[in-house]
């Protein structure tokens, strides 16, 4: 049975194309870049998959939903998917994130060394894992801002005390990547993170978005407006996030949509030690 559909067209057909996986955790995150480039909707079982080919590479986008739990099962869905050459070579931990130091602002692209977990996983000798040096650096020599950690959580940090609190972790939080990057790791994929900052360390969210999330991780627009009916008079501040917010998803899937591309210029580099994992 096929898993995959078939292929995009691309002028790099014939060639050996290095598999990229990239994930967001929702459709606003993800949405500028298939205004960039045409993306083929694939269908397995309830996941949310896109596909292109770029710059000689293969991109899957695999839309996670909010949150470890639901990116876990997303990637646990993608390995069953995959058949045995189909493992993917490099796996992108994207979207966005919130800034716990006053060095990142809102629209910052950001490429942390490492990403630490809120708790240890049982069968992780350590709740941090470092990402793929070379993919790193190609990121930071792109334009990325370097960190030195990304903090995930299960939760959103809703105030800036909260993000005080956690600031001694890292500089900057999110609530999928540590999930994401543990599980291409298990596949022998090179991963990278590469965010855009939403919010600054020093602001507190409109509403609290813990409690707008749908059954399937996704931000259900009801539970917003539950939330602005218990309090209206945050309206314009839940719009000024917003704006912002699209704007650094822009910024971010422009960055993306160049980072990729350069992938294929460094193949030849990388190709033999994917193989060698796999």
């Amino acid at each position: 049975m096929p898993r995959w559909g078939p292929a995009v067209l691309d002028p790099y057909e014939g060639m050996e194309l290095m598999r990229v996986l990239v994930t967001f955790a929702v459709d606003a995150e993800f949405a500028g870049w298939r205004k960039l480039r045409k993306f083929q909707r694939i269908d397995y079982e309830d996941l949310r998959l896109f596909r292109t080919n770029l710059g000689g590479n293969e991109i899957t986008v695999l839309l996670t939903g909010v949150g470890k739990q639901a990116a876990s099962r997303a990637m646990d869905l993608m390995m069953r998917m995959a058949d045995e050459d189909k493992y993917f070579d490099v796996c992108i931990s994207s979207g966005l994130a919130g800034a716990l130091h006053e060095s990142l602002a809102p629209g910052d692209i950001i490429a942390p060394l490492v990403v630490r977990a809120e708790f240890q996983h049982a069968d992780l000798e350590s709740d941090s894992i470092t990402v793929d040096e070379d993919l790193h650096k190609l990121s930071v020599k792109e334009g990325a801002k370097c960190t030195d950690c990304l903090f995930t959580t299960d939760r959103v940090l809703l105030t800036s005390k909260e993000k005080q609190e956690c600031s001694s972790k890292a500089q900057s939080v999110d609530m999928e990547s540590f999930e994401i990057v543990k599980a291409a790791c298990a596949w022998g994929a090179r991963s990278v993170v590469v965010r855009a900052v939403s919010d600054s360390f020093d602001e507190d969210l409109p509403i609290d978005f813990n409690r707008t999330l749908s059954e399937d991780a996704q931000i259900s627009v009801t539970k917003v407006v539950m939330q602005l009916a218990k309090n209206p008079f945050v309206l314009p501040a839940l719009l000024r996030f917003g704006k912002q917010s699209r704007k650094a998803a822009e910024g971010l899937v422009s960055y993306l949509d160049a980072y990729v591309a350069k992938l294929g210029e460094v193949q030849p580099e990388v190709a033999p030690r994917m193989a060698a994992a796999r």
